[in-house]
């Protein structure tokens, strides 16, 4: 993996501009109409019961839910390098949080799926959070991936002291890590300076690592040589992984599909088959699904595609708020919930009534996602026959990852497939 990696940025297209000026409310930037013009894609607005306007949190304050821990469980800690020279890291790293989550939507262990929890931490960078050592918890273990999201987008970089045996011993010491034998846990650390900096010792952190069942991989922002002199390939060997080098500002175009477009469509859609609870605070977290929507179509018409390919896998639930996974999941009892507690069209509904009106919602959600899933199927051959027509741009920072996963996997008997 000598060559440098390259990171796709995927470049977006009149279709995609289209797209996000139709989710935004805004008119369209006026561009040369491509030949065929494309289907634009309508995002339908997300079914708001409860106004939300005068409560919408700031992202510090949104609320975010744990991760629950049970059965087969992959734990994937991303400690991300927020210092100033990082804002091609950061850029990367929002566009590449579908692609991770879909590695996993069909991961089977002994017929079950596995939960995915993800968590992240910012160093390098003493933005408010941050403790005297320039290193904050951004997200702890969670399976509320629009939470991760907004506060992925909302980092951002600054001048700032890069401690990475410091932030590799924090999450080890901090994080909620599963003791079952058998779980998936994984450390990927990214940055561009001196892996050795600061009081605390990276052999003895990543050492530690290991010794816990952590995997530590490193991802070094520039040259493969010079991570190598800087100890970037040091750390990965003591803590049992992997060390890969990406160019972190390389913009490179992902091949559009014929699917796109219609993923992407279906993808908003899913949001009308969502129903908020609890009053304003299921309203704020509703809301914040939209807001994710369009952060992710403002990246680029692809990252909304993965998005969407992620809300129709298991791996997406908002039991936290929406009413029909919290049903599913008997995290409340939808016949004794109080009316205040529900959106206005179960209000006037008995028990039976109100069990068949959310029934109705979640056979419409259940066909959505079963259409997303047929067209990513489609989309996944088309892309593999059309990449074998190309030339070998290198590997790319999903690409990596998921050469870390597959062989964690089968050391796990995970399948991924």
């Amino acid at each position: 993996m000598k060559p440098a990696l390259k990171l796709p940025v995927i470049l977006g297209s009149a279709a995609a501009l289209a797209a996000a000026a139709l989710l935004l409310g805004k008119p369209a930037p006026t561009a040369a109409p491509p030949s065929p013009p494309p289907t634009n894609v309508v995002v339908a607005p997300p079914r708001a019961p409860v106004p939300v306007a005068q409560v919408v949190l700031p992202s510090s304050e949104s609320p975010i839910a744990p991760a629950k821990g049970e059965g087969p469980v992959i734990q994937i800690a991303l400690l991300l390098d927020t210092s100033g020279s990082m804002d091609g890291l950061l850029d990367q790293a929002r566009t590449q949080l579908w692609n991770i989550v879909n590695r996993f939507s069909k991961a089977k262990r002994d017929g079950v799926s596995p939960e995915l929890q993800l968590a992240l931490y910012a160093y390098g960078n003493g933005d408010p959070g941050a403790g005297s050592n320039e290193i904050r918890l951004v997200s702890p273990f969670t399976t509320d991936l629009d939470a991760l999201s907004e506060r992925l987008f909302a980092l951002r970089t600054s001048g700032g002291t890069e401690l990475a045996g410091e932030v590799i011993d924090e999450a080890v010491k901090k994080l909620a890590w599963s003791r079952h034998p058998d779980a998936m846990r994984l450390i990927f650390i990214a940055g561009n300076e001196d892996f050795d900096q600061g009081t605390v010792d990276f052999r003895k952190t990543t050492a530690n690592a290991r010794k816990e069942g952590i995997t530590v991989n490193t991802i070094h922002c520039g040259g493969f040589e010079t991570g190598i002199s800087h100890h970037w390939k040091e750390g990965s060997t003591l803590g049992g992984g992997s060390y890969m080098n990406i160019d972190q500002d390389a913009k490179v175009v992902e091949l559009p599909a014929p699917q796109d477009e219609e993923i992407a469509r279906l993808g908003a859609e899913l949001n009308k088959t969502y129903v908020a609870y609890g009053g304003a605070k299921g309203a704020v977290l509703q809301q914040r699904q939209a807001v994710q929507d369009s952060n992710s179509l403002k990246s680029s018409l692809g990252a909304m595609v993965s998005r969407s390919m992620a809300k129709a896998s298991h791996n997406y639930s908002n039991a936290n708020w929406d009413l029909v996974d919290a049903v599913k999941q008997k995290q409340v009892d939808l016949g004794a919930m109080p009316a205040e507690e529900l959106p206005e069209p179960l209000r006037g509904l008995d028990a039976a009534g109100r069990k068949a009106w959310l029934e109705a919602r979640e056979a419409e959600r259940a066909k959505l996602q079963a259409r997303i899933q047929e067209l990513a199927n489609e989309r996944q051959r088309f892309l593999t026959e059309a990449r074998r027509n190309q030339a070998d741009t290198g590997n790319t920072l999903d690409g990596a990852i998921g050469q870390v996963v597959a062989n964690e996997a089968k050391k796990r008997n995970l399948t991924l497939e």
